[in-house]
């Protein structure tokens, strides 16, 4: 008997090498973290501005001590989905004040900020007949709404002229359709013009679906980001992983769609619930965030000096107003080689490139945080002018 040779290895290989020749094949690294700005990477102690620890949460000792401490009560695993087994006074003690921080009636818990996008997006579907995205918005937003099955739009980055004339080319209105945006964008750093959509809605009859990932921890007036309260959205996204320097994700929204997706949302009906150890640290940042307002005082003056500084340089930081700071140089070597030059100056910062960014835009994105230091910044913009005087 004869037998065909499988093709699957051939294509694999086929996909690795498209990637290798255009530069852009992904690998792990591993890494020690050594404290909330330094790590150990290929036998170096490298001072890190590729992390999204914005407070420097990760390692303090109140979330520590937190995370123990559920532990300690709790064991180690929930072991079960929240609507088996796995649901506790832990998670509602949580979402209550999630709901109070947020303004909202409610709130929910999910494992992890892709899986919330992607699914919740999904289980939208069966409400709404169209998903405009802000073209730059992340992939987990993007793919949620392409696997939603609603008619999927992408409108320019931060237009709203675009957005309205897509919006009213929509063929009918008999469901509701969701307009979904980052309110920092995590790639570029800048923010979505909030106010003028929250009008455009309202005016015109969508909901807005608000992912906060980047702004969580760093931006509003307790911490909890740019629609912490007051403004009106169906659902306000957010992560614990960043800012809060823990794990997880969470939907501020309605008592009403808290219903609904708790009926009809598959990544949180089919997950195993958080551990102790994770709820216990996340409680712990929801305690230590809104009084924080000096550290967010001292990454936003940081964040503005490096951008003003690196714009006299000549960098292009595309658009730009956070603590994300891309350094766009648009090739993919050479975006490579600053983060290699970076290297050798003890600085770690990655290059991000193609398809997690348009072509053409490949950069070294910088993240700042809380915990970085004066004569860390001094450290990143002496190395930054040496590249500058080695390109020229």
């Amino acid at each position: 008997m004869s037998t065909t040779p499988s093709t699957v290895p051939n294509a694999l290989q086929a996909a690795l090498e498209e990637r290798r020749q255009k530069n852009c094949l992904r690998k792990l690294r591993r890494m020690t973290p050594v404290d909330a700005v330094e790590i150990e990477f290929e036998g170096a102690r490298l001072t890190n501005f590729s992390s999204n620890d914005y407070l420097g949460l990760s390692k303090h000792p109140f979330l520590i001590e937190r995370s123990v401490e559920f532990t300690r009560l709790h064991g180690v695993g929930s072991g079960a989905a929240r609507l088996i087994s796995g649901n506790n006074e832990l998670y509602e003690s949580l979402e209550e004040r999630l709901a109070k921080l947020k303004g909202t009636e409610a709130a929910l818990i999910f494992s992890t900020g892709f899986q919330l996008n992607f699914s919740v997006l999904q289980a939208l579907s069966q409400l709404t007949g169209a998903i405009l995205c802000d073209r730059l918005s992340h992939a987990s937003l993007l793919l949620g709404a392409q696997a939603s099955g609603a008619r999927f739009t992408r409108f320019a980055h931060n237009d709203l002229n675009d957005l309205s004339e897509r919006f009213a080319r929509l063929p009918g209105h008999d469901k509701q359709t969701y307009v979904v945006t980052e309110s920092v964008f995590g790639m570029d750093g800048d923010f979505a013009p909030l106010a003028a959509l929250e009008a455009l809605s309202l005016k015109q009859g969508f909901a807005l679906f608000v992912d906060e990932a980047h702004a969580t921890g760093v931006f509003g007036e307790n911490g909890m980001g740019l629609t912490d309260t007051g403004f009106k959205a169906a659902i306000k996204m957010g992560t614990f992983s960043k800012g809060c320097g823990s794990f997880g994700a969470y939907v501020a929204c309605s008592q009403e769609m808290k219903d609904y997706l708790i009926n009809f949302c598959p990544g949180f009906i089919y997950t195993t619930a958080l551990p102790p150890a994770v709820l216990g640290s996340i409680d712990a940042a929801l305690t230590l965030i809104p009084e924080m307002s000096s550290e967010r005082a001292h990454l936003k003056a940081m964040s503005k000096f490096v951008r003003s500084e690196l714009t006299q340089m000549g960098f292009d930081l595309a658009n730009s107003q956070s603590q994300i700071i891309p350094l766009v140089v648009g090739d993919e070597i050479e975006a490579e080689e600053l983060s290699k030059f970076l290297f050798a100056q003890g600085i770690f910062a990655l290059p991000i490139k193609p398809p997690t960014v348009p072509e053409g835009s490949a950069r070294v994105r910088l993240s700042l945080t809380a915990a970085h230091l004066d004569e860390h910044v001094d450290k990143l913009l002496a190395a930054m002018r040496a590249w500058r005087e080695k390109s020229n």
